[in-house]
């Protein structure tokens, strides 16, 4: 979600130690930390079965890692197995599509580790249990996922199933039940729980040998991919939310997007840019590694092992980024993970539902419904910029993810609507979307998580506020807006031409259409969409000279 409240960010000292002196060689098998026992019981004499879901990869997986070492032991085979509910493709097809593709290419990896991969279509917690029976499994291996409906899932697949249950944290660099027992409250609370733990966790991954040979008779029968591809790719037409084309999905490509010499991130010109331009909206200078870090084609330990390589030559980057990658990231699960009521107004402080709740009468300049938001039909060029970039493209830069949330905050009937409204926005276009680090940037930005409390102004109270002015002070807004229209047109197949600026190139290009058209200067110009309902007259300022990025 950007940069955010200035709460002692680290100043990356924790990382500058050599790699050598700092972290510890590849450990033999997955730390008993992470991972814990959903159903408790000794693990059998059947095949160790991996429920795969949200760590969809072969290399850099501790989840594998952990069912491969513990069938080793005993002689067993392992499985692993998948399943994609189609049920789920009208919330975000796009993201299906990326998931999709990219699991597509695991059965021959996993092939090469005489492991079958059974993959199956419905529902997750029935195709599991029904598979661990048909086996015989003596041990069901599974990824943590903090999401309600995930926890859901596991806990009904640990009812049915008669074998023990492990669930593994794959997905963060330090354990989230190891990090910490509770809720933290900010990044500066929980940095030096992750700072202590970083020498023992952030290590090089054991290498995967091959299981034993699968011999049992019930073996993965042919999968549909083109079928389920079409059947996604049908539903992404329907809801207007299509592939996109800037980000490739699966494990190679993630790698590629990481450390590929020709424009992976962690290059020495995409890295130069990082530490003082990511926050540029106008520049293309993140990582763009977060479709791929969510869909979990990508390790995040990953990316801070190869990071953390180049910190003597990048230092300011690479503390930035394992900043952004370890801390708020982990943040935005332990969250999730302890907070049932992560989605909702009741999650905020009590300073933040007090303040929202005096305000959530005051008038708005300003009133959107769902639709016109959706379609970026608001008097705001900058807002409707960032909305285009999601809908088109999948993503918002994260700077700009943060003044897309406020205003819904500012444009809505009440707060309760602005989460509402930001939350499905988020979830069915972004890449990234139905995720923790959405939440948690939605609910900072609508309800003050992980902040604190501000000047008190109309409509927002005590939450931090964002304006136009302040984003022009900070970057180009024009050449922002340019780039999401181009990058919109390019995902859409369609052409798009610059605008121009300045008064004389404006008259110029004005002069040179009216001679295209034949003269038709009399022509009734286009309307524009129309406004949205005026609540008053007289605007509301609502500008700051202290507004925070």
């Amino acid at each position: 979600m950007g940069k955010r409240a200035n709460d002692g960010v680290s100043s990356g000292e924790e990382f500058a130690e050599e790699p050598a002196k700092r972290l510890r060689s590849a450990p033999s098998g997955c730390d008993r930390r992470r991972w814990r026992e959903l159903k408790k019981g000794s693990v059998g004499d059947g095949p160790v079965l991996y429920w795969m879901s949200r760590e969809q990869r072969v290399a850099d997986n501790w989840a594998l890692i952990h069912a491969l070492e513990t069938a080793r032991k005993k002689g067993l085979p392992v499985a692993v197995c998948f399943v994609a509910d189609p049920s789920r493709f009208p919330d975000n097809a796009r993201q299906s599509l990326f998931s999709l593709r990219g699991l597509r290419a695991l059965p021959a990896k996993l092939d090469a580790l005489n492991i079958p991969f059974f993959m199956f279509r419905g529902d997750p917690a029935t195709h599991v249990s029904a598979l661990a029976g048909a086996i015989g499994a003596g041990l069901v291996v599974t990824d943590m996922h903090p999401m309600r409906e995930f926890v859901a899932a596991r806990k009904a697949v640990a009812e049915a199933v008669a074998c023990p249950v492990h669930e593994v944290d794959a997905h963060n660099v330090v354990p989230v039940w190891a990090a910490s027992d509770k809720r933290e409250y900010a990044a500066r609370t929980i940095r030096p729980k992750i700072h202590r733990l970083l020498p023992e966790f952030m290590t090089e991954f054991p290498a995967l040998e091959p299981a034993s040979k699968w011999t049992a008779a019930h073996r993965p029968t042919d999968f549909d991919w083109d079928g389920i591809l079409a059947e996604c790719t049908q539903v992404a037409e329907q809801t207007n939310n299509r592939e996109v084309s800037w980000c490739v999905p699966g494990e190679a490509a993630a790698m590629d997007a990481l450390v590929g010499e020709e424009n992976g991130f962690l290059t020495n010109l995409r890295l130069k840019l990082y530490a003082n331009k990511r926050n540029d909206p106008a520049l293309k200078a993140t990582s763009n590694l977060s479709p791929y870090l969510n869909q979990g084609q990508l390790a995040p330990q990953r990316a801070a092992l190869e990071a953390n390589k180049l910190k003597r030559n990048h230092s300011e980057s690479v503390a930035s980024f394992l900043e952004e990658l370890v801390v708020r990231r982990e943040l935005s699960d332990n969250f999730v993970f302890y907070e049932p009521n992560y989605d909702n107004l009741e999650c905020a402080a009590d300073w933040a539902k007090e303040t929202l709740r005096v305000h959530s009468k005051d008038k708005r300049e300003y009133v959107y419904s769902r639709a016109e938001l959706e379609q970026g039909k608001t008097h705001d060029d900058l807002w409707n910029a960032a909305q285009l970039q999601l809908t088109a493209t999948g993503k918002i830069h994260g700077f700009m993810r943060m003044y897309w949330a406020k205003k819904i905050l500012e444009w809505t009937e009440g707060p309760e609507q602005a989460i509402e409204f930001a939350i499905f926005f988020n979830d069915r276009y972004a890449l990234d979307g139905r995720d923790p680090n959405g939440f948690v940037g939605c609910m900072w930005s609508t309800c003050g998580i992980h902040d604190m409390g501000w000047t008190e102004r109309p409509v927002f109270g005590k939450i931090r506020y964002m304006n136009y002015n302040g984003c022009k002070r900070k970057f180009k807004i024009d050449d922002y807006i340019a780039a999401c229209k181009r990058d919109a047109a390019r995902e859409r197949g369609e052409t798009f031409t610059e605008e121009a600026k300045g008064p004389f190139a404006k008259a110029k290009a004005a002069a040179t259409k009216k001679k295209t058209a034949g003269g038709a200067a009399g022509a009734a110009p286009q309307p524009m969409p129309a406004p949205a309902k005026k609540v008053v007259k007289k605007a509301v300022r609502l500008e700051s000279d202290s507004d925070s990025d």
